[in-house]
């Protein structure tokens, strides 16, 4: 076999060799007979979250097994077709084999990375909040490109994406933002964006045309089920009410219906804008649950969860990721030091080759870059 194939075999076998790993290949039958009598015992529904919860687990073990199994049969296939067009010497049938091994070992990788996605919260709803740094203006149209970049990846995933909060900047973009995001997945995938963001342009904003660094932050936390019980004191709390400053349009409230929780041991403040006022403070509570199960998970994971801890201020020194559209382009995880020069391609929304390259830091401990090296 020639040497660039076997490449591409080896790869698609390294994949699914770690779905193996993940899923417990040979124990998955036996657990998957076990999920299949308890769905079909009769009082399954009298309690609706834990046969939800339930269902949800099962197929995801189904889902699991499918994948592992279809990968395994086209890498099969393949390798069959390469053969066969070998032997008959027919090079249209031996090149289009190739050009579906190179397929799936597309989507074998990308089948890994969200193996690796398995952690408590990780298949849970998220919460994506965005703030301007210093800097006025810039930073606040910086956060306004920052959340129309996650808009769009959701987008692109599927998720449904709903506008929790937004407070505009004085002349131009956002001061802050807070959007729940819905689907598979959507806490495991965004988990790893939570830090400062550092962007380098030249000013639209500046006559003199000179180039100019921004910063603002972003913070994401997983929507709380409803099985996790986070105990909030009365006491520990403070509701405020307020008039909602936003740009207008269906989102500006006309009453003091926005709504802002403090918690005061911990100083976090959640704020909703965008409903009743009912439904703003039970979209704040919610909010202020997952922001304190987010730090009970910090504190699990407290080592992988340091390279986010250097969150801090929005300005030098914090920044997680570097966004230079002058004098070159580039987008430069500093973590785990991918970087690519699609930076157009990133702000509208490709993210998942950065998100994958830190996914894979948090489970092994290298980046990839050193993955290779030992390799």
């Amino acid at each position: 076999m020639r040497a660039d194939v076997q490449n591409i075999v080896d790869k698609i076998k390294g994949s699914i060799e770690l779905l193996a790993q993940r899923l417990d290949v040979e124990t998955a039958p036996y657990r998957l007979e076990e999920f299949n009598a308890r769905v079909e015992d009769p009082n399954l529904w009298n309690d609706p979250e834990a046969a939800q919860k339930l269902m949800r687990e099962r197929q995801m073990l189904v889902d699991a097994m499918e994948t592992h199994r279809s990968i395994e049969q086209d890498l099969e296939d393949s390798l069959e077709l390469i053969e066969l067009g070998e032997m008959e010497d027919d090079a249209e049938v031996v090149n289009d084999a190739i050009a579906g091994l190179k397929a799936l070992a597309e989507k074998a990788a990308q089948k890994e990375l969200e193996a690796l996605l398995d952690g408590e919260a990780d298949g849970n709803d998220t919460f994506l909040e965005i703030n301007a740094g210093a800097g006025g203006t810039e930073s606040c149209d910086w956060a306004s490109i920052l959340a129309r970049m996650y808009v769009r990846w959701a987008e692109k995933k599927g998720y449904k994406v709903e506008l929790q909060s937004e407070s505009p900047g004085e002349e131009a973009g956002i001061k802050s933002v807070s959007y729940k995001i819905s689907g598979q997945n959507a806490y495991g995938w965004l988990k790893s964006e939570s830090g400062v963001h550092r962007l380098v342009r030249i000013s639209p904003y500046d006559s003199a045309a000179r180039r100019h660094t921004s910063f603002s932050s972003v913070w994401v936390y997983p929507v709380v089920d409803d099985n996790i019980e986070i105990d909030v004191k009365p006491n520990d709390i403070r509701i405020d009410t307020y008039r909602s400053s936003g740009a207008g349009g269906q989102h500006v409230n006309t009453t003091d219906s926005a709504v802002r929780i403090t918690h005061i041991p911990t100083g976090i403040v959640v704020t909703s804008s965008e409903k009743s006022q009912h439904q703003n403070r039970d979209i704040a509570m919610k909010a202020l649950k997952s922001r304190l199960y987010q730090l009970e998970l910090d504190r699990r994971n407290a080592d992988i969860n340091a390279a986010h801890e250097a969150k801090g201020d929005a300005g030098w020194g914090n920044q997680i990721r570097s966004y230079v559209l002058q004098p070159y382009q580039m987008v430069k995880d500093l973590r785990t030091g991918f970087e690519t020069s699609d930076t157009q391609g990133v702000l509208d929304g490709d993210l998942d080759g950065l998100m994958g390259a830190t996914l894979a830091l948090n489970v092994s401990g290298k980046s990839r870059a050193e993955a290779n090296a030992e390799d």
